[in-house]
């Protein structure tokens, strides 16, 4: 199973097994130092024998490669900025099917609206919801009814007050 820690950390790691076993320590007691099985020290020992220090480098994480060139994503990019308007939508908001779609119509490359999220985030960009707020929205006044009304209305012993004292509950009498 593979450790947890960035590529780079583990990379730091092998180095520092190499660094003990210049100081001539059993691979038994490099492994307990370093906290892993005396197999993966014989296993990165040789890599340094078979190929110098390069053999211990981080080697890039697996996985898909994305259907998109780096060249298709600049143009995306550009895409987006030019907002969902411009691209025959009624309102400026981008989802992620909508963005989807525009992929495949621009770019020809299908993905579902479930990964565009991803590609988004590896490209740098991040979940944004727009502010729900109308464009008529007068601060001013709110900030003045919040002054003013607020206090008389809410339900606090400095604001508003029940007439009776007495419960109006029959039952609890």
């Amino acid at each position: 199973m593979r450790p947890y820690g960035s590529p780079k950390t583990l990379e730091a790691r092998r180095r520092k097994v190499i660094a003990f076993l210049e100081q001539n320590l059993s691979l038994h007691e490099i492994a307990r130092r370093m906290g892993c099985h005396a197999s993966s020290v014989l296993r990165w020992r040789d890599a340094w024998q078979a190929g110098g220090a390069n053999a211990l480098n981080a080697k890039p994480a697996p996985g898909r490669p994305s259907r998109l060139t780096s060249i298709q994503k600049k143009k995306l990019v550009g895409l987006l900025l030019q907002g969902a308007l411009a691209h025959g939508y009624r309102t400026d908001l981008w989802t992620t099917q909508r963005i989807a779609d525009l992929i495949g119509k621009r770019l020809g490359v299908t993905y579902h609206r479930n990964h565009v999220g991803k590609l988004l985030r590896q490209m740098g960009w991040s979940h944004q919801k727009p502010e729900r707020r109308a464009v008529e929205r007068d601060e001013a006044a709110i900030a003045e009814w919040k002054r003013s009304v607020w206090p008389k209305v809410k339900k606090t012993p400095r604001g508003w007050q029940p007439i009776l004292s007495s419960s109006t509950n029959r039952a609890s009498s």
